[in-house]
């Protein structure tokens, strides 16, 4: 039997596979974009060799979900009914329809979960068979890869099943983990933070509720969670997250064995851990000022200090975007309303206003705009939850809705394996020359 999302999703396939399709068939051959030798040697950056249609980074408008803004999804997504933040689970039908959820369709996804939700007792054995020192995050993954048995696609395959089918087990199995997301990370934060000391689940609450339920924190961190969760989702298909979720995926890898290959990109330091960074220098410099609020000339001197010492604001710059992060922004608007008069985030405010002038007369950075890392560790900390490492398996949950909903398209559309080609150092520097020897000849033909 049906729901009303999945119903929905599989007309939005139908309608979209001849899409695909036409293109390869007919404009196969249509050049996309060139590479260059420092593209290639450097990670392949900016590189348009991806598709994606559930999130697209715009340089002046930041993240789009399904061509909606971040302002946009906040205001049209249905709204806790006990808070003032959008319900995840209308998020999840945006991401895998395109179209904004009724409240009907919304209660549809919250059925969806907690049918899913209860996690096999396996699951909490694995977590508890790991040492108490361990990372979170490699509790995270493994927690995750374990369930690789209850994969309905797995299943599906070695019975044999039709390509065109491939996203219904894949639907079933993304439905399943997201479900069981928080459950999996509250109890990591219980082994590893409380002694042990789990709080059951609640069946009644939203994913996000809930979650914040079984962490132990009180109203407003239910809409702490539905904040944090919706703008970490998805950023396109090329960070280190979601692109190994999609390579791993593209092997006909289930989406345990997935998101857990995604959880272990997530985990390394030049990509999740950027909140961390953040918070520790805004906490060095509160230690500096004395647990006092600083005058807007210190914190001037603070920031130059550390431009001066040859190192980068945290929190401040990023690749593409060329203005505040809407992210950062909801945060901001967040904060002002619910702690105003905390101390890290009279810092945060202060630096708002000093660093972009900074950061524009110094000349080296691209963006002199705060990013949603500038903020997010200092509403946690607020909160409680004050145990750095467990960031990361915050932005997991929230990562693996957008990833889950590129995946199940993916399977959808039948994207194949992805095998790019590779050139040897040798290769490119004979590329180079004879780049070299051609224009120098065009330069004597003049």
């Amino acid at each position: 039997m049906g729901t009303l999302l999945k119903d929905k999703l599989a007309e939005k396939i139908e309608s979209m596979r001849p899409r695909t399709e036409r293109l390869v068939k007919e404009h196969g051959d249509v050049v996309v974009d060139n590479i260059t030798i420092g593209q290639i040697i450097g990670g392949m950056r900016g590189v348009k060799s991806l598709v994606t249609d559930i999130s697209y980074l715009d340089p002046y408008e930041g993240i789009r979900y399904r061509g909606y803004t971040l302002p946009e999804v906040f205001e049209k997504l249905p709204k806790a009914k006990d808070g003032d933040m959008p319900y995840v689970e209308g998020l999840v039908h945006l991401l895998l329809t395109g179209d904004m959820p009724t409240e009907e369709e919304v209660a549809d996804v919250f059925d969806e979960f907690q049918k899913r939700r209860i996690l096999p007792r396996y699951v909490y054995e694995v977590i508890d068979a790991f040492p108490c020192c361990s990372h979170p995050m490699a509790i995270f993954s493994a927690a995750i890869c374990t369930m690789h048995r209850e994969s309905f696609f797995a299943k599906k395959y070695h019975g044999g099943i039709s390509k065109k089918d491939f996203w219904d087990p894949m639907y079933e199995d993304g439905l399943n983990l997201l479900a069981k997301l928080p459950e999996i990370a509250a109890y990591i934060y219980a082994k590893l933070y409380r002694d042990g000391n789990r709080i059951q689940s609640n069946p009644n609450l939203d994913m996000a509720g809930n979650f914040a339920h079984m962490m132990g924190i009180e109203k407003p961190y239910d809409d702490v969670s539905r904040l944090h969760f919706i703008i970490h989702a998805d950023h396109e298909s090329g960070n280190v997250s979601a692109h190994t979720g999609h390579l791993v995926a593209s092997s006909l890898s289930d989406a345990y064995l997935s998101i857990s290959a995604m959880i272990n990109g997530l985990a390394g330091p030049l990509h999740g851990l950027a909140n961390q960074v953040v918070l520790r220098w805004l906490q060095e410099f509160v230690d500096k000022m004395e647990n006092r609020v600083p005058t807007e000339e210190e914190v001037q001197q603070y920031v130059w200090d550390t431009l001066n010492a040859g190192k980068v604001i945290p929190g401040y710059g990023h690749p593409v975007l060329r203005k505040t992060d809407p992210r950062y922004t909801i945060q901001r608007e967040f904060a002002l309303k619910h702690m105003k008069d905390d101390l890290l985030f009279k810092y945060v405010d202060m630096l708002y206003k000093v660093v972009p002038p900074i950061l524009k007369e110094q000349g080296k950075a691209k963006s002199p705009w705060p990013n949603l890392d500038a903020h997010t560790g200092v509403i946690q900390w607020h909160y409680g939850v004050r145990e750095y490492d467990f960031y990361t398996v915050l932005f997991g949950v929230g990562r693996s809705l957008g990833i889950i909903a590129n995946l199940i398209w993916d399977r959808a559309l039948g994207y194949p394996l992805e095998r790019p080609k590779s050139l040897t150092t040798k290769m490119l520097e004979d590329i180079a020359e004879k780049s070299k020897n051609k224009k120098a000849g065009g330069k004597k033909e003049k």
